[in-house]
C-alpha cells in the first residue's frame, strides 16, 4: 500500500503539469458584474412609477451608491443616485454615471437628469 501511494504522489506532479488551477475567484468576471449591476437598476428604473414610496423603492433597487438630502420652502427633497452607464474604466463609480430618483416628502416625483435639474 505504501508503495501504491508513493508511486502516486511521484505521478501526481507529471499528470497535472498541464493542468491550470484558478484559485481567487472571478476575477475575470469583473466586467461582467458591472455590467449586470447596471442592467439590473436600469430594469428596476424602468419599471418605477410616480408617486411611489421611498422605502417601496429602496426595497426593490436596493442601497444607492449616492444620496442627497435638500430642504427647500416647499418640502423635503432626497436623491438616490443609482449606476446605470459606465463612462470611464477606472473603477470609480461617479455620479455621471448614475440615474437620479428623485423623491419629495417620501413620494417619487421623477428620475433622470432633468427630474434632477427641477429641485
Amino acid at each position: 500500500m505504501k508503495h501504491c501511494v508513493l508511486i502516486l504522489a511521484l505521478l501526481a506532479p507529471i499528470a497535472l503539469s498541464g493542468c491550470v488551477i484558478s484559485v481567487g475567484g472571478d476575477e475575470g468576471n469583473y466586467s461582467s458584474d458591472w455590467e449586470d449591476r447596471e442592467f439590473n437598476n436600469r430594469q428596476h428604473i424602468s419599471k418605477l412609477q410616480e408617486d411611489m414610496s421611498y422605502e417601496s423603492v429602496v426595497q426593490k433597487m436596493g442601497v444607492a451608491d449616492f444620496n442627497e438630502l435638500h430642504q427647500k420652502e416647499d418640502g423635503v427633497y432626497r436623491i438616490l443616485f443609482y449606476r446605470t452607464q459606465r463612462t470611464m474604466d477606472d473603477g470609480v463609480t461617479t455620479k455621471d454615471e448614475c440615474t437620479p430618483l428623485v423623491f419629495k416628502n417620501g413620494s417619487l416625483v421623477g428620475w433622470g437628469d432633468s427630474a434632477y435639474a427641477r429641485i
